[in-house]
């Protein structure tokens, strides 16, 4: 039971949604981190026939800081963020910016004068999942909401020991029954599955600390299994266990490893220590697990940005030349294109068919037609004021952009 002095009441306006839980599988909702397949890849989305010079900004509204993704399930917006000392989960009606509930709880966070420019988070994106919310904060207290009102339903304490730089980035999956998330401080804390209703421990992989990346899960070697980067290791956890199943040395420092691994076909591409772009081939051969390298591509050193596949090829974004756009093939691992250097810090990509979406750093969102040659920029619309280190939602013909402190709703109807 959750005592009544760790969580206080802001603002609660109850409304029922009876559909809630069946609500997450609609076209156009974003339900976690990279959307719902977590792979960046849009659903049920129509390109115009001609993009607008102009988007229409329908609303404007503060939440408060950090990166979390805002998820958008039917016409609901769910947006974690701090406002002053407090960790606060939202709930805002999409159509209108209103707000319909706010909850939050104390989670006073000092950051490490290193990391000050990044900001104080919350930096992990919730997941949304049979009509309720499950969130970590900057110093790893996961709690569990009812989507509906807000309600807390359980919550796990923090740890005092938090790594330096972005800080409990890691954004949970819930899959078969299990909320994941990577709690703990650098050096320490475990991946750990509690049960999405009691909030019960399942099970614990002390293996190696978090990194700042987020899991995949994916079916290799006829195994359902957890995919993900830690502080020094690319693991792969049976998911209904957390048995590990192999693991790879993946040697990065200070927040150079904050990606989501890339699925495709029995290959796990990843990428974020300064090193090589990697494609790793994980097989089950004479009762062991096998992984070798299937390719890798020096050309394409990366760090924060993600990237997204079409067919047998990847678009991403690589550091090299102060930030220049690819596309990789897949098989091979050749660099098929790359743009002229200096274009971003580091971007977010989701894709819908041939369209690419990516929203740089600086708040410019870029529209372009992906290929195997190359990213042909359509639009470019500057959608914020200040900085845009957050996924972008692209929901039917609307484009949530949450920025330092703020939320919009930009439209091209």
């Amino acid at each position: 039971m959750v005592s009544k002095h760790r969580v206080f009441w802001i603002s609660v306006i109850l409304t029922v949604l009876p559909a809630l839980s069946d609500a997450q599988s609609a076209a156009g909702n974003w339900t976690q981190w990279r959307g719902p397949n977590r792979d960046g890849v849009i659903a049920g989305f129509r390109a115009p026939a001609a993009w607008p010079e102009r988007l229409t900004r329908r609303w404007k509204i503060d939440v408060g800081e950090g990166y979390a993704t805002p998820l958008v399930v039917g016409n609901r917006v769910y947006m974690f963020s701090r406002q002053a000392g407090d960790e606060v989960m939202s709930a805002i009606d999409a159509q209108s910016g209103k707000l319909l509930w706010r909850v939050g709880y104390p989670a006073p966070f000092m950051m490490h004068g290193a990391a000050a420019p990044h900001g104080p988070g919350p930096k992990s994106t919730p997941v949304f999942a049979g009509g309720r919310l499950y969130a970590i904060g900057m110093t790893g207290i996961v709690t569990a909401f009812d989507a509906a009102s807000g309600r807390q339903l359980w919550q796990k304490p923090g740890s005092s020991v938090v790594p330096v730089y972005t800080t409990h980035s890691f954004s949970p999956i819930v899959d078969g029954g299990l909320a994941i998330f990577h709690v703990g401080g650098h050096n320490a804390g475990a991946l750990t599955a509690y049960d999405v209703e009691t909030g019960e421990t399942k099970w614990s992989w002390k293996g190696d600390g978090p990194g700042y990346g987020s899991p995949i899960v994916a079916n290799l070697g006829g195994t359902r299994q957890l995919v993900t980067v830690t502080q020094g290791k690319v693991v792969g956890l049976n998911v209904a266990s957390g048995a590990l199943l192999w693991e790879r040395p993946f040697i990065s420092s200070n927040f150079t490893n904050s990606i989501t691994p890339v699925s495709y076909g029995q290959t796990v591409i990843v990428w974020g220590n300064g090193g090589p772009t990697t494609a790793l081939s994980v097989a089950r051969r004479n009762n062991q697990w096998v992984v070798e390298t299937a390719w890798e591509n020096r050309e394409l050193p990366a760090r924060m940005s993600n990237a997204v596949i079409a067919g047998d090829v990847m678009f991403g974004f690589s550091n090299r030349n102060s930030g220049q756009y690819y596309v990789a093939d897949l098989k091979t691992g050749k660099t098929l294109w790359a743009s002229e250097g200096r274009q971003a810090t580091n971007v977010s990509m989701a894709r819908a068919g041939d369209t690419v979406f990516s929203l740089e750093n600086d708040g410019e969102l870029v529209i372009a037609r992906g290929s195997q040659l190359g990213l042909e920029p359509l639009r470019r619309y500057k959608v914020a004021d200040t900085d845009t280190w957050t996924q972008p939602v692209i929901s039917g013909s609307r484009v949530f952009v949450k920025d330092v402190s703020t939320l919009t709703l930009w439209t091209w109807n």
